[in-house]
């Protein structure tokens, strides 16, 4: 058993009858009352986000989770196809697992987490960054960089960022994996 000092993020509790991993926590000390801590939770099994606020000291019960390298293989509509970088054993995926399934593209090599208890997989954790190309949006202004305006652009997965006005059809970005949020053009080679 683990107790609220114990929280970080990507951590996996049971809580409620389900398994949820942590994605956003705060420690809070009030200057008046017993300190808390503040989470949010996502559910591994149906992509449901809650907000739920432990005493501190808490307990709570941790779920023992093994990490694998696995690459994406392809989307069906329905689910996500991964196989396992070492074995080459495959595993299928709802998209209610995943944290950015829109970033996804073929060939990406990202973490599953297992449940040690019964080897089912709980959730999927993508790179920092991932690199894609833009494949629409309107075309570049030149002279046009001194300012923060951005446009939407559509990446060859079929995510919409906002972009920089010098952007173009064909240029590689950086696209935050976390929020989805363009973080650099890329430069062919680099």
């Amino acid at each position: 058993m683990a107790t609220t000092s114990d929280i970080r993020k990507g951590l996996c509790i049971r809580y409620n009858n389900d398994i949820y991993k942590i994605i956003e926590f705060l420690h809070v000390k009030p200057g008046k009352g017993p300190a808390f801590v503040r989470t949010k939770l996502k559910s591994v099994t149906t992509g449901k986000v809650v907000e739920n606020t432990f005493p501190a000291g808490h307990k709570i019960d941790e779920v023992r989770v093994e990490s694998h390298k696995y690459q994406f293989l392809y989307e069906d509509g329905e689910f996500f196809h991964f196989m396992h970088t070492d074995d080459y054993t495959q595993i299928q995926l709802t998209e209610a697992s995943l944290d950015q399934p829109k970033l996804l593209k073929e060939g990406e090599v990202v973490t599953v987490l297992v449940n040690t208890e019964n080897d089912e997989p709980v959730s999927v954790e993508m790179p920092a960054n991932v690199i894609l190309e833009v494949i629409q949006t309107e075309p570049g202004v030149k002279g046009n960089t001194a300012t923060n305006a951005t446009k939407p652009a559509t990446l060859q997965t079929g995510a919409q960022v906002n972009v920089p006005l010098f952007i173009n059809e064909g240029d590689k970005v950086k696209v935050d994996a976390e929020d989805g949020s363009y973080k650099e053009r890329v430069k062919d080679g680099s």
